[in-house]
């Protein structure tokens, strides 16, 4: 324990500290706590810090705060720590926070007044609640009343609901809500409404004992208990009504701020009324009675219609009109007594002024004479053993003698409407259980306590010791069950205070003893009891400072009584001649009822006046009990007394349900709570002593697998165990070392309290160290992921910086070096310029210069040349005489060199010539240089000739060079003679140059005036031109602003049509499915009457036909497997209805049946006028397409002409494909390679042979016909001129004649005769016959029709494989010209896909032909087998007859093709109208759809109905298909009436029922539903009867079906909804387990046995599989999915927003999953496009709601535009529910809710808080026709039809 308790008490620990303001206030410990301190250091929440001393005695520490995710819990039994702190607390948050009103507290359901009308208490909240396990909603009064109405039925026994609380806190309320539930779930077992009897009570109860108090604007002023009565099938039957304590007083006196009853104020505000003119009323204002207390009038409250309302409360308990006024006057003779002036004759006694209008005005209402009346209303009689006293009354004693009778009349009418509304709320059926409500006043205590608080305390001790008592006796019930030790709990016995008030020798007995004696006084009394108790009883007290006084120690609390006028109360006596002069009255019945019993009566009728003390008492009289004369004198107290042990007698024979209702403060202050009355009134109620008996023993229970799934966190692996309760036993001895903290149960693991918080926040720190550890992990990551973010980033913001200033560097750059170049190229221009102004000086200058010393260095080139001439000559000849004394002497000296090695080789030679060899080579030798030089002396001879003819040359062209230069000189003294000449001219050209140069300047000036004045010309007009030009601009934009306004008002016209026209058509629809929902719901409505009415006749048929032997009626729910009655008694019945309908009549409640007949005949027009209204808007939505369409065909009117064009186009195209079809015919005969199927194959040929023959045939049919004809009208003139008379007269021969000929072998007969006819001459014809020819005429037609239809069909054939052979032509020559815009690459892989395409699509075609020449084949065989058979049969018969067999084999054999007519099945039924029975039965009544649905063709019934409809038709005949209509509709409301319970009988009826309307509309020869039909078909059209309003009944009968079919799925997926969508954990491990209270809700852990989301989508699956076997149609199939959707998320939703444990995060995500996988359903089914999911779109947001943040403005702002599907309740209701399932989530503050709150003020929407699942969209039946031709059908011999003809 202590360390447990240094473990709790830890610093940031959270405790509560007492406190004088809030009576508890938190606190947080700034330290840790140790053993030895004596105090804690504590800081309140407003941070002020605190030194909180601790009791050094008990050492006891203060109480410690729940964890957060505890607060707020829906069971106060829930909570870890059961104090009062931690319940005021949890009520608070709830109250104030979550705004709810109720809270469990173990088997007490805590209800806390919000001063304000909140919308949970309508039927769908009832609906809701109803079924439900008390623990699995929110705490709720129809949790209560659910779980009583439960237990009546499941245990057998009587339940009771006590309601208890003070004045204000909302008993009634609680206690009418109750009831109401009670009427709505349990209905009532007859038609008298039995249910609306009970609640009819509560206005009257109301009016009549309610009325405004300081604390309570409509306070009982008494007590009830209300017994409400069931039968064996648990529908009420009727009510009883017990009173306790009426408030009487109230009607002579009221405080300030407080009214009388209310009856008397809704007369007053209906005085105007002329039934109430008699009573003389005015204003409330005018009567002391009413005006006391200053307050006549209640906010909010309309006093005139609550008086019809009660009115009508009356009516309906069977109070009559006549009654009623006498109430009324009643009631107002009181408010006149009370006007009634009494004044002071002497000191002893008083008058009444004569003519007292008030007083008049009273006997005249109550028919009594004025004058006794105010003789006794002054005086009273004595009475002594002798004589009889008149003694005059003092005027005080004689006003409250008068207010006295005033009370007595109330009291007395107040039991006289009682007990009539008991008689009416009495039945005759037998009681089996009842229910009883009891609505008493709890606990009070004042400044000064008189005998009414005595009395109520009192009744309060006894209902808390047994509360007290069934509480104790629960808890040990619980541990005997779950096996624990039993150990007495020490609990409050409140046995002493209720003995020393009852007990022998108690406070009443000491009262009734002093009531007894002749001078008995109140301090008599008050001694008595001190001598008695003073000294024995510890609970009896004397106050100090006075005698008069006593004390005693409640259960809640002390309270001091004061002894004045305790004597009086208990006597309650009134003067009894003023009861004698009503009772004389003889005009006025009902006074004298009220007073006839009141001798007998047990109770005292009066009460003598006292002056102490706040109300005044009375009881009403115990009517069951035997009185005598003893009995009629017992006190107030006595029969307080005993009808208090009668009521506890019938609460402890019966299982009590508490109610506490608690008043949150005195100001009627809305959802305003105040601590301190709080807290007294739950001391005083109980609640505290549930919670202090539940702490004292095992308050905390857990099942072990839901601690398992909670504290699993706590376990290591190796501690968890397959056995779940042996794991949680070892957990539990590590974690918890006391083993007086827990218990182990059966089931449940117990804990005491504070176990739980302890384990709570041992998980909690478990949780958050791995929290921790996860943050820290993902912080790390985060962090690093940010920082590899912003590395990136800074890299990312580097790289671009770097670029920029890269490229404005680059900029810089390649200005400068721009500016540069610029630069260069400016200064080279200047430079340019400068250096060509002296280049062009320097070259005039140069010019002259340069050809100055040309000339000069001429001349001297001139003589250089010369004297070089000469030079060269000279030197030449020098030269070479130089080179010729060279040259000589050279070879001289050559010579001689030369001879001396001659010499000396010569002497050599000789020495070697003297050999031979040597000789030999030298002569060898010697003759190739001879021969060399030969040639050499050949070359130099050939290179000296050259030299010679060059030296010619240059001799020659050196003299012609000297000839030229001769030339030239002379030329240059020419030219110089010419320059001499032209320098004289020079001169003369300068001069006029210089002339030339003046006239060029001017010439220059005037150009340059001219060209200025051009410029500005130009400027000019270019100027203008702009100007022209600005302004055609302008003018072209407004032009062009123009048209665009032009164009954009027109599509906004054009818009603003559309959407018009969209809107009104948009409201004709919704008007349309509102008006088509209004009368579906009409329709049912009619048929629950229908049905109504049909078993109050089969009733009392029953009834009247008992005696009578067969005709006795089963009834349909003793055997379900039986037949119903043959419709033989059914139309017996209907026979004799006239002759039992007087009988019956007799034996009904006659208003009953009149009000039945009203409300079918108000139904029945209403039902006409909503069809013509229907009827209207369909004819207004027709006429506004038709105008939508006269508009469309108005802007249409340019592309009709187009289209007309268009046309026209194509009938040349027709007649093309005309021309191409018979070129396609000569090409498929030309190609017949092709292959064996293709065109132009055998099998192709045949067939065009056969389409050739049969135009053929046409044409010779044609031929026939027109000779037929023609025969055919000379035969009519021979007949009309031959017998005039008598055709006239007589029925024509032509049709008996044609009518004849109906045999199949004349027919044939008349066709052979008549081939022959046309093959044989003209003159060997036969005289026909006029019927002959009318048949064959007939005949051939029909033969004409057929061959036409054949060859359309050829013709229809051919043109349809053109037309694909052209679309082919067309979509190759388009690849052509896609491919040729492709590059080569491209088109290649284009081309080969294309010719792989091409080549795919072949194949498939070559296959598909294959296998239609396959079946061909296989159908060839068949036809060859028959033929032969039939060839072989006619060759037996042949062979027979022959002559010669010769002749078969010389005649040629020619393969002839004759048709063999037989007689077609046309598609109808025959049946005789004895057999119409029999095929209802066996059709529809004896029908297994299971069978028919698996084994033959969907809709077989409705399609054999109407088969046999159609032959009625065709027969032309009424009556048969009247009643065939009839007896099938009849029949099947009875099937579904037997079998609406099985879903595949509905949903099989249903299909059938639909397929019957659509083949009415089919076949009802209306173009608009022929438009898919065949001509087949449409031959099978009606033809004689228009059956339009009976396919309007039928459909009516559809619709009745769908509801039905949609009740019957609703039952089925009703128990799924909230286990599968919401309570079953499909995500496992994401929900958390909260701990639980006393009030265990339902497991979210799926156990064997429980639904699951699987369980829902097997369920749909099997909805669908089965309506796809019947048939149904796919738009209907739709339909009903979005229905079955609606209902999961309707339901869903409700629930989420009734149970407070299910809004948490988690929860959400489970509920999103959910919805996913109904969505994947949908999907698979192919249903995403029926509006399904969009029913689910608020169930989707509330579980968004649950899911997304909820704390900034931006959140709210997210949520208003998020949850558009949901209404604002719905949203504030989610956000209040939110209940964090871990301590990680946060709350939603109250602040936030306010915040949507505003958010969402503007939205327009209703304020219901729950959806209607009982809403069921109206149904349509779009028109679905049938392929199915009627002449296939074939029936199945098991339906037992064979009595059917096919016709």
């Amino acid at each position: 324990m202590n360390r447990e308790l240094e473990y709790m008490f830890v610093q940031s620990a959270r405790v509560w500290i007492p406190d004088a303001e809030e009576v508890w206030k938190s606190a947080e410990l700034a330290k840790d706590y140790k053993n030895d301190d004596a105090s804690l250091q504590l800081m309140l929440e407003d941070g002020t810090t605190i030194d909180h001393k601790l009791d050094p005695k008990t050492k006891n520490l203060p109480y410690l705060r729940n964890p957060d995710i505890l607060v707020g819990e829906n069971d106060l039994t829930a909570l870890s720590y059961l104090h009062e702190p931690a319940v005021l607390h949890n009520l608070k948050v709830r109250f104030i926070d979550s705004k709810l009103i109720y809270t469990y507290c173990g088997i007490v359901l805590v209800a806390i007044n919000p001063y304000e009308t909140l919308p949970i208490y309508g039927t769908d909240i009832i609906n809701a609640y109803s079924g439900q396990n008390m623990g699995d909603m929110d705490p709720h009064i129809f949790a209560v009343a659910e779980e009583a109405y439960k237990q009546m039925a499941r245990d057998e026994r009587n339940q009771s609901i006590i309601v208890s609380g003070e004045s204000g806190a909302g008993k009634t309320v609680s206690a009418k809500y109750a009831m109401r539930y009670f009427a709505t779930v349990s209905g009532s077992a007859s038609e008298a409404n039995v249910e609306e009897k009970v609640l009819a009570s509560n206005p009257i109860m109301e009016a009549i004992g309610n009325a405004k108090t300081t604390r309570n604007d409509n306070s009982s002023r008494f007590g009830k208990y209300i017994e409400i009565g069931f039968d064996n099938r648990y529908r009420i039957i009727g009510a009883n009504m017990r009173t306790y304590l009426l408030e009487k007083s109230r009607v002579v006196f009221q405080a300030d701020e407080e009214r009388n009853y209310h009856i008397f104020y809704q007369l007053c505000a209906s005085a105007n009324q002329p039934e109430f003119k008699n009573l003389r009323l005015s204003t409330a204002n005018d009567f002391l009675y009413t005006r006391q207390g200053r307050s006549p009038v209640i906010e909010g409250i309309d006093d005139a219609k609550e008086l019809r309302t009660t009115r009508h409360a009356f009516t309906l308990l069977g109070i009559n009109e006549s009654y009623q006024i006498g109430l009324f006057q009643v009631l107002a003779a009181i408010l006149h007594l009370g006007n009634v002036e009494i004044k002071d004759r002497d000191s002893d006694s008083s008058l009444i002024a004569p003519n007292n209008r008030h007083l008049t005005a009273f006997c005249e209402l109550v028919g009594v004479t004025y004058q006794d009346m105010s003789q006794w209303l002054c005086h009273r009689k004595l009475k002594t053993a002798t004589e009889t006293y008149i003694k005059p009354l003092p005027r005080l004693q004689a006003t409250n003698a008068r207010d006295a009778l005033s009370k007595h009349i109330y009291a007395k009418l107040f039991s006289w409407i009682v007990e009539h509304v008991n008689k009416a709320l009495v039945t005759n059926v037998k009681q089996h259980s009842f229910i009883g409500v009891l609505d008493i006043y709890g606990f009070e205590t004042f400044e000064i306590n008189s005998f009414e608080q005595f009395c109520i305390n009192y009744a309060n001790e006894k209902l808390q010791q047994q509360f007290n008592m069934h509480v104790f006796k629960l808890e040990q019930e619980e541990y005997m069950k779950e096996q624990i030790p039993w150990t007495l709990i020490d609990f409050y016995d409140n046995q002493p205070c209720i003995n020393l008030i009852e007990a022998k020798m108690g406070i009443l007995d000491l009262l009734d003893e002093e009531c007894k004696m002749p001078k008995g006084s109140d301090d008599s009394w008050a001694q008595k009891l001190y001598n008695t108790h003073l000294k024995t009883c510890s609970l009896f007290e004397k106050p100090r400072m006075s005698n008069r006084a006593f004390i005693i120690q409640h259960f809640a609390d002390k309270v001091e009584y004061q002894c004045e006028g305790f004597l009086e109360k208990n006597k309650d006596t009134v003067n009894e001649e003023q009861i004698h002069v009503l009772k004389a009255s003889k005009k006025f019945d009902l006074l004298v009822e009220l007073f006839q019993d009141e001798e007998k009566a047990t109770t005292p009728t009066g009460q003598v006046p006292g002056t102490g003390g706040r109300t005044r008492l009375s009881i009403k009289p115990d009517k069951g009990r035997d009185t005598s004369s003893k009995e009629h004198k017992k006190t107030v107290g006595c029969q307080f007394r005993n009808s208090l042990q009668m009521l506890m007698e019938t609460l402890n024979a019966t299982t009590p349900h508490y109610v506490r209702c608690i008043k949150p403060n005195d100001f009627k202050l809305a959802f305003s709570f105040d601590p301190k009355r709080a807290v007294q009134q739950l001391r005083a109620c109980g609640v505290l002593e549930t919670i202090r008996i539940s702490a004292a023993g095992f308050p905390s229970r857990w099942t072990y697998q839901e601690f398992f799934s909670r504290y699993r966190v706590l376990m290591k692996q190796k501690d968890v165990l397959p056995d779940r309760k042996l794991t949680c036993k070892n957990v539990l001895e590590k974690l918890v070392q006391d083993q007086d903290k827990y218990q182990f149960g059966k089931t449940k693991i117990f804990f005491r309290a504070g176990q739980v918080a302890y384990l709570e926040k041992l998980r909690a720190d478990k949780l958050r160290a791995a929290c921790i550890r996860i943050q820290k992990t993902i912080r790390c990551w985060l962090a690093r992921k940010k920082y590899l973010r912003q590395r990136s980033a800074a890299i990312t913001i580097q790289r671009f910086t770097r670029g920029y200033q890269a490229r404005c560097l680059a900029k810089f750059m390649r200005r400068t070096q721009a500016a540069t170049i610029i630069q260069k190229y400016q200064r080279m221009c200047v430079e340019r310029k400068r250096f060509r102004q002296k280049q062009a000086a320097a070259l005039a200058m140069q010019t002259i210069l340069r050809a100055y010393m040309a000339r000069q260095k001429y001349q001297a080139l001139l003589r250089e040349h010369k004297a070089v001439i000469i030079q060269k000559h000279v030197r030449g000849w020098l030269a070479r005489c130089w080179y010729k004394r060279c040259l000589e002497a050279i070879v001289y000296l050559q010579c001689c060199i030369r001879r001396m090695r001659a010499k000396r080789e010569l002497k050599k030679l000789k020495i070697e010539a003297r050999s031979v060899e040597h000789f030999k080579k030298l002569n060898k030798g010697m003759e190739n240089k001879i021969m060399q030089l030969q040639r050499k002396i050949d070359e130099q001879n050939k290179d000296n000739r050259v030299i010679s003819e060059r030296l010619v040359s240059l001799e020659s062209s050196y003299a012609s060079e000297s000839e030229r230069m001769r030339g030239e000189l002379g030329r240059l003294r020419g030219v110089e003679e010419d320059a001499k000449n032209k320098t004289n001219q020079v001169s003369s050209l300068l001069e006029e140059l210089e002339k030339l140069r003046k006239e060029l300047s001017v010439t220059q000036q005037e150009k340059k005036t001219i060209e200025d004045w051009a410029q500005k010309y130009r400027d000019e007009m270019e100027k203008m031109v702009s100007e022209l030009k600005d302004q055609n601009g302008l003018l072209k934009k407004e032009k062009d602003d123009l048209n665009r306004m032009i164009q954009e008002q027109s599509q906004q016209m054009t818009e603003k049509m559309t959407r018009a026209i969209a809107q009104e058509t948009q409201q004709l629809e919704t008007d349309l499915n509102e008006e088509r929902s209004r009368y579906q719901n009409l329709l049912t409505e009619h048929l629950r009457l229908e049905e109504k009415y049909d078993d109050l006749k089969e009733e009392l048929a029953h009834s009247t036909n008992v005696s009578k032997p067969g005709h006795r009626r089963t009834d349909s729910t003793h055997s379900s497997n039986e037949s119903e009655y043959t419709y033989n008694s059914e139309y017996a019945e209907l026979e004799d209805g006239s002759r039992v309908g007087e009988d019956v009549t007799r034996g009904m409640d006659t208003s009953l049946t009149l009000k039945l007949q009203k409300r079918v005949t108000e139904l029945e027009q209403e039902k006409q006028s909503l069809r013509n209204e229907l009827e209207n808007r369909e004819e207004q939505f027709q006429r506004a397409r038709a105008r939508d369409d006269a508009q469309f065909r108005k802007a249409r009117g340019a592309e009709l002409e187009y289209e007309s064009l268009k046309r026209q186009e194509l009938e040349s195209e027709n007649k093309k494909l005309r021309h191409d079809l018979a070129e396609m015919r000569q090409s498929l005969l030309g190609g017949a390679a092709a292959g064996a199927g293709a065109p132009g194959s055998p099998a192709y040929k045949v067939l065009l042979d056969q389409l050739n023959a049969s135009c053929e045939e046409l044409e010779v049919r044609k031929e026939e016909v027109l000779i037929l004809r023609s025969q055919l009208v000379s035969q009519k003139e021979a007949v009309h001129h031959k017998d005039e008379k008598e055709t006239m007269t007589e029925p024509s021969v032509f049709a008996q004649d044609v009518n004849k000929l109906k045999d199949a072998d004349e027919l044939k007969q008349a066709y052979v005769g008549l081939k022959d006819t046309n093959r044989s001459p003209r003159s060997v014809r036969p005289a026909l016959e006029v019927s002959d020819l009318l048949s064959r005429l007939r005949l051939l037609e029909q033969q004409l029709q057929a061959q036409r239809r054949t060859y359309d069909s050829e013709v229809e054939s051919l043109r349809g494989e053109l037309q694909n052979v052209k679309e082919e032509n067309n979509r190759q020559q388009q690849l052509l010209a896609q491919n040729l815009q492709l590059p080569p690459e491209a088109r290649i892989e284009a081309s080969l896909q294309h010719e792989i395409t091409r080549l795919t699509n072949e194949n498939l075609d070559l296959m598909e032909q294959l296998e239609k020449q396959d079946r061909t084949i296989r159908k060839l065989k068949k036809q060859l087998k028959v033929y032969s058979k039939r060839i072989g049969e006619m060759g037996a018969g042949h062979t027979e007859g022959q002559t010669s067999p010769g002749q078969m084999v010389e005649e040629p054999i020619h393969p002839v093709n004759i048709p063999r007519r037989e007689k077609d099945f046309q598609g109808m039924l025959e049946y005789k109208k004895e057999d119409e029975m029999k095929l209802v039965k066996n059709l529809i009544l004896e029908l297994k759809p299971r069978g028919v649905a698996v084994n033959l063709i969907p809709g077989l019934p409705a399609y054999i109905l109407f088969m046999c409809l159609r032959h009625a038709d065709y027969v032309n005949d009424d009556q048969k298909v009247r009643t065939l209509l009839t007896s099938t509709i009849n029949s099947i409301k009875k099937i579904l009436k037997k079998r609406g319970d099985d879903f595949e009988t509905v949903s099989f009826w249903l299909a059938n029922t639909c397929r019957f309307l659509h083949c009415l509309k089919q076949y009802s020869g209306d173009e608009a539903f022929m438009k898919h039909n065949t001509s087949r078909q449409n031959e099978h059209c009606l033809s004689n009867f228009d059956l339009a309003e009976y396919r309007q009944v039928i459909s009516d009968l559809a619709i009745q079906i769908y509801q039905q079919l949609v009740k019957c799925m609703e039952n089925i997926l009703q128990p799924m909804i909230v286990s599968g969508m919401l309570e079953h954990e499909t995500i496992q491990g994401v929900s958390g387990v909260k701990p639980t209270g006393l009030r265990k809700r339902t497991s979210s852990i799926a156990d064997e046995g429980t639904y699951t989301l699987d369980s829902i989508l097997r369920q749909l699956s099997a909805f669908h599989s089965t309506m796809c076997q019947h048939g149904t149609d796919p738009e209907l199939i739709k339909q009903v999915v979005k229905q079955l959707f609606y209902i999961i998320g309707a339901v869903t939703l409700n629930n989420l927003l009734l149970r407070k444990d299910m809004c948490s995060w988690s929860k959400g995500m489970q509920i999103r999953y959910n919805v996913s996988q109904l969505e994947e359903w949908l999907r698979d089914k192919g249903l995403m496009n029926c509006g399904a999911k969009e029913t689910l779109e608020p169930l989707i947001q509330a579980a968004q709601l649950l899911q997304v943040k909820k704390k900034t403005d931006e959140d709210a702002e997210a949520i208003c535009s998020m949850c558009h599907a949901l209404t604002t309740a719905q949203i504030v209701k989610v956000l209040n529910l939110y209940t964090p399932v871990n301590e990680f989530e946060e709350r939603v503050s109250v602040a936030f809710i306010r915040t949507i709150q505003t958010r969402l003020r503007d939205r327009c929407e209703s304020p219901q808080l729950l959806m209607d699942t009982k809403m069921i969209y109206p149904v349509t039946f779009p028109f679905s026709p049938s392929s199915l031709a009627l002449e296939t059908i074939q029936i199945p011999t098991s339906l037992n039809l064979s009595f059917l003809t096919r016709v």
